[in-house]
């Protein structure tokens, strides 16, 4: 049986987790929906040529609005019709991708290495829903703001709540479920993504289209935010803290981690030394890469490329989710399979096939036309996303069990730092290629295509990589202080 082992209550207390994941990416991805009517209110990033919002796409008659400037932009005319196109900000450019990526990421990471330390100490599910009801409620307090250094700040908080999220989450997994299912569970867990990053397209989109009093875009952090403060405490009243495997068997089974700060810090990198970590945190980063690239540039591309919100929330509002989702715990119940008959190191040739087979799905997305484009994406999610169970399942099949949090701390730590810096790459690409003579539209589908399918072929390779070094690295570990954790013998 899939889920043998298996008790009602830990299923319960997955569902817990996977709502709390899923109101991370929810409230994480809102502001990449909400990006260009927030820029129009309070005034940040690029400006363009676009329809004024009184005409529809009908009233162009075949024209664009392509103006480079602002008196270009406002003189395009239609059988006399003035002002049908407008010069506005589009929600773009360096601020764009600076509070979307790096300003959240920098303290989302330095925030998980010190939470992680804490979810190996502490109670790990009152951390958890501090840090959920802390994180929902910067969430419905950007609603309200009116400068750009205040989405600044508030990005800032929702960093520092949601880092402690996966560390927090993934440990309670770990002593939840069995080996034989972890990978699965993992898997089922990471449908947070993607259910929560959909819902951002159905619902952030609606609720903009809806203008509830006139405030469009801010009630859309309103509402997504306040139902993750009412999860946190039902988390707190109904999640129970399970006792560890390191203080349930004993000093003489898994090693414990004791000492000051610098100790605990050392045990905590050591096994971050091996080649195959090294390398796996390589390759997850530029892998993430490609997801940051797209997740913040799904919405301007498809506007760019004249789909309108309505258009884009009936297709993204549910590929993510249903592709994401069946990847994701493909990849988690492929590799518990062949990692019982080939070893742990099996588990990284899941992610070598599915970024290498994704990657030609990933760029028919930008070369093909809607609706055919928005088709590709399910292929897209359904091979892409396999990576991110299996990687986690790894890293915490690699290190002691006294210090999983952490290791998934450090490891996020990295990933996320290079992953979520790269979207700082698209503007100048964009730039250099409208240099060249091509319009924003195009010169941003080149920037996606280096960025978007070529960092999931970048990805394939070092996981290939990172294949090689495992089982290596797999029998020195066998050698050490430390027990392996997925029962190779030393033979394989």
């Amino acid at each position: 049986m899939v889920w043998k082992g298996c008790t009602p209550y830990s299923v319960y207390v997955l569902l817990l987790l996977l709502f709390a994941y899923l109101f991370n990416q929810l409230d994480r991805y809102m502001l990449a929906i909400t990006a260009k009517p927030m820029a129009q209110d309070i005034h940040f990033g690029d400006q363009a040529c676009m329809l004024n919002t009184s005409y529809t796409d009908k009233d162009l008659e075949g024209r664009k609005c392509n103006g480079t400037s602002s008196d270009t932009c406002s003189s395009i005319e239609v059988n006399g019709t003035e002002h049908i196109c407008k010069w506005d900000y589009n929600g773009q450019g360096y601020e764009y991708q600076a509070v979307a990526g790096p300003v959240f990421t920098l303290v989302y990471t330095f925030a998980g290495i010190f939470i992680g330390f804490a979810a190996d100490r502490y109670n790990r599910k009152i951390l958890l829903a501090i840090c959920l009801i802390f994180w929902s409620v910067m969430t419905v307090l950007t609603g309200a703001i009116n400068t750009y250094w205040q989405l600044v700040i508030l990005r800032f908080g929702l960093g520092f709540g949601e880092a402690g999220c996966t560390p927090f989450a993934t440990s309670l997994i770990a002593d939840y479920f069995e080996e034989a299912t972890r990978g699965l569970a993992l898997g089922v867990y990471n449908w947070g993504i993607y259910t929560g990053y959909s819902l951002s397209y159905a619902l952030g989109n609606k609720i903009v289209e809806f203008n509830i009093l006139g405030q469009s875009w801010r009630w859309a952090f309103y509402l997504c935010g306040a139902p993750g403060v009412l999860l946190g405490l039902v988390i707190i009243l109904s999640l129970k803290e399970p006792l560890r495997p390191n203080k349930a068997l004993g000093s003489g089974h898994l090693q414990t981690v004791e000492g000051g700060v610098c100790h605990k810090l050392a045990s905590i990198l050591k096994p971050f030394l091996s080649p195959s970590l090294i390398m796996l945190c390589i390759a997850g980063s530029i892998r993430n890469a490609a997801g940051y690239v797209w997740a913040y540039n799904t919405q301007p591309y498809f506007q760019a490329i004249q789909q309108t919100p309505d258009q884009i929330a009936t297709y993204m509002g549910w590929i993510p989710l249903v592709g994401g989702s069946l990847g994701v715990v493909a990849g988690g119940f492929i590799s518990d399979r062949i990692v019982k008959r080939r070893g742990l190191y099996a588990r990284v040739f899941v992610l070598v096939v599915s970024q290498i087979c994704a990657a030609p799905f990933a760029a028919g997305t930008l070369f093909f036309d809607p609706p055919y484009g928005y088709i590709c994406q399910i292929p897209t999610y359904l091979l892409g996303e396999m990576w991110v169970g299996v990687t986690l399942a790894v890293v915490v099949e690699l290190v002691p069990s006294s210090i999983r949090a952490s290791a998934v701390a450090v490891y996020l730590f990295i990933i996320t730092n290079i992953g979520g810096a790269l979207p700082l790459l698209v503007p100048p690409l964009q730039q250099a290629f409208e240099a060249q003579g091509n319009s924003k539209a195009a010169a941003l589908r080149d920037a996606l295509y280096i960025l978007y399918p070529g960092l999931y072929v970048g990805g394939s390779v070092l996981f290939l990589l990172t294949m090689f070094l495992l089982k290596r690295d797999q029998r020195r570990m066998q050698q050490s202080e430390y027990q392996p954790i997925d029962g190779t013998s030393k033979g394989e």
